[in-house]
């Protein structure tokens, strides 16, 4: 992570890091980038400074405000997190606002991504009606505690970019989110990909020897253009050079 920025932030009493990664220019967007269960990794990393080669401002979260030194220590953390979800949403916001405070996210437009958990967390931002423009989801869970229903306002562009293969996420759960986001008139995109699995765009998921994890480099270059594309028409076509 020595291409990225320390960023120090809080949820309340809880300090956590965030890490920023800055354009060379005027940013086009703010985004925060919620990572994998692990907190950030050097595939996020490499996705962070990737999205600012692109002209963003990109933070990326913190769950925990502790170092995972190994993934199995993530999951008891995760757990623990995600037990009450007003907490857990709480949590998440923390990373929105921190974005907001820095001096060069001033009166830009902001959206979120994430990948595996990242992806429910940016989810739950989404339905917790949070002020963002897109919100993408990478191989993201799509359940929740605490659905959105008819009243209630998902101010974001959604876009899912899902692995149908994905025994985490299985197609009942793709059919409920689908049915959450349409009664909730959310505007919502839906991409899915056949026989790939959970954790599609990490090289490093093929070392876990966990069988519903998967690279998958199709997959990876498709959702990532994909999400380019979705953040064009949202955000405004990227300056010429």
């Amino acid at each position: 992570m020595s291409e990225l920025e320390k960023h120090c932030y809080a949820d309340g009493e809880t300090a956590l890091t965030g890490w920023v990664a800055r354009p060379q220019g005027a940013p086009r967007a703010g985004l925060v980038i919620y990572p994998t269960i692990a907190n950030i990794t050097q595939r996020v990393a490499q996705k962070a400074l990737g999205l600012a080669r692109a002209g963003y401002l990109v933070l990326v979260a913190d769950y925990y405000g502790e170092d995972i030194t190994a993934f199995e220590q993530s999951q008891p953390l995760a757990k623990a997190l995600r037990q009450d979800n007003a907490i857990y949403r709480r949590r998440l916001a923390s990373a929105l606002d921190a974005m907001q405070t820095l001096p060069d996210a001033q009166g830009l437009a902001l959206g979120a991504i994430g990948f595996c958990m990242g992806g429910q967390a940016a989810l739950e931002m989404a339905r917790d009606g949070a002020q963002l423009s897109a919100v993408v989801s990478f191989h993201g869970l799509l359940g929740t505690a605490q659905p959105a229903s008819a009243g209630d306002r998902i101010p974001p562009r959604i876009l899912v970019l899902h692995g149908d293969a994905d025994p985490m996420v299985p197609r009942e759960q793709v059919t409920r989110f689908m049915q959450e986001m349409d009664s909730a008139g959310a505007n919502w995109h839906l991409h899915v990909y056949s026989g790939v699995k959970h954790g599609f765009t990490d090289p490093a998921s093929d070392q876990r020897a966990l069988e519903a994890v998967a690279y998958d480099a199709s997959a990876d270059r498709q959702s990532w253009a994909a999400m380019h594309a979705f953040f064009n028409e949202i955000f405004g076509p990227p300056p010429r050079p």
